[in-house]
């Protein structure tokens, strides 16, 4: 009789796990939030098992640190567990009855939880009434609970990856549009000018979807037109955002100032007000006036453009300058350049993701290579594209390339 009465109970033992386990899979295939599933699993183990306490230990990825997702009939011992100390390490399961530490031998068992061969989750497990005669239930359920808490712990985990997955196709979605938006503030170089008295030509290639360098063209009057390239520090969205602050406030400056050396000072307290010096732009801003074939200068801490007169075969770089804007609450001082055009002249400014490009022998792009492609009589276009084409720019697979990379191409008719 006892014998049956046993047969009985093992078997709706094994029949109550056998639903449980149906049930957990049927709540997580209902996609069901961590929140819910974490309630079934207690009730499971309190309720149905009797088991008296219940910590779970998860690794939070975007916090890169170890955080309690359930405590469930624990009290205040559980703040003098050291996480580090006394769980971590643990590769199977655990007694912990004997620890050095009493708050961790209020607990029985650690049941460690891996996935993809690193540890997920940490499941201490404990009774309340350890005077009750017969098995503990972390012992008579030990297995069964172990199974139970990997079923849960990846569930859990493939939730956040989920979000996960939603969260970046999101961002993805964002960063194209901020791309979008981004290219529309950038001259196209079919909007460049090509007249009698200048031809202009571009290349931009964000080292992301969005980037922090910057050109343009902006014409004043019939007579002259103000043009730059700039590179704030950093790369990504924050840099895009301080980019496109600042293409406004020099586009207004630059139609209201006459003197391109007036317009520095108040782009640097501009910049200093957006980037609240955690961000500076490096500049290379000039006017160029056509009647006069003069051209003024501003190298602002960017990278010297060259100038190179195909007549003479004079080959120099426009040094002339200032700090950087947004270094310095003030620009302590601001010498402009001068070059009167007298021979048909190309001009190459480009941002420093062109000469940080390195080869299979990490070797720099330098800028003789630079002046190799631009001493000739080809126009200032076809030496931009063989730039291209030697470093293989337009690689997509291109791993050498470590920033974004601008060039604007001014050629001087006198």
């Amino acid at each position: 009789m006892k014998t049956s009465q046993s047969k009985i109970k093992r078997l709706k033992l094994f029949s109550f796990k056998l639903n449980s386990l149906l049930s957990i899979t049927k709540a997580i295939n209902a996609n069901l939030s961590t929140e819910e599933l974490l309630k079934r699993y207690e009730t499971i183990l309190r309720e149905e098992l009797n088991i008296g306490r219940v910590l779970i230990y998860k690794y939070n990825y975007n916090k890169e640190d170890w955080e309690i997702i359930l405590s469930s009939g624990c009290g205040q011992e559980v703040n003098e567990i050291d996480m580090e100390k006394d769980i971590k390490g643990h590769e199977e399961i655990a007694f912990v009855t004997a620890s050095p530490n009493p708050s961790l031998r209020t607990f029985d068992n650690i049941i460690p939880v891996f996935h993809n061969n690193e540890p997920l989750a940490y499941v201490l497990i404990g009774d309340i009434d350890e005077e009750t005669k017969g098995v503990s239930p972390t012992i008579k359920h030990l297995h069964f609970i172990q199974t139970l808490s990997n079923i849960i712990m990846v569930a859990i985990e493939n939730i956040r990856l989920y979000n996960e997955s939603l969260r970046q196709e999101a961002l993805k979605k964002e960063l194209e549009l901020a791309s979008r938006m981004q290219s529309m503030l950038i001259p196209d170089k079919t909007s460049l000018p090509n007249n009698d008295h200048i031809f202009a030509t571009s290349f931009y290639k964000p080292h992301y979807e969005v980037g922090g360098d910057y050109y343009d063209f902006i014409r004043i009057n019939d007579e002259e037109g103000v043009f730059c390239i700039a590179d704030v520090s950093g790369k990504g969205i924050s840099a895009a955002l301080l980019m496109s602050n600042f293409q406004a406030n020099l586009r207004a400056l630059a139609v209201a100032e006459n003197n391109i050396e007036d317009i520095m000072p108040k782009l640097n307290e501009r910049v200093m007000s957006s980037a609240k010096g955690e961000k500076f732009i490096t500049l290379f801003l000039a006017k160029y006036h056509y009647p006069s074939q003069t051209l003024e200068y501003i190298t602002a801490a960017h990278n010297p453009p060259i100038i190179y007169k195909t007549e003479s075969q004079e080959l120099k770089f426009l040094t002339s300058g200032c700090l950087g804007l947004g270094m310095l609450d003030e620009i302590p001082s601001i010498e402009k350049g001068k070059e009167k055009i007298t021979e048909r002249t190309k001009l190459l400014c480009y941002t420093d993701g062109l000469v940080e490009i390195m080869d299979e022998s990490k070797v720099h792009y330098d800028t003789d290579q630079i002046k190799n492609h631009l001493s000739n009589t080809e126009r200032i276009d076809h030496n931009m594209s063989a730039i291209i084409r030697e470093q293989n720019i337009l690689d997509e697979d291109n791993h050498s390339i470590f920033d974004d990379i601008s060039m604007i191409g001014i050629e001087f008719y006198p």
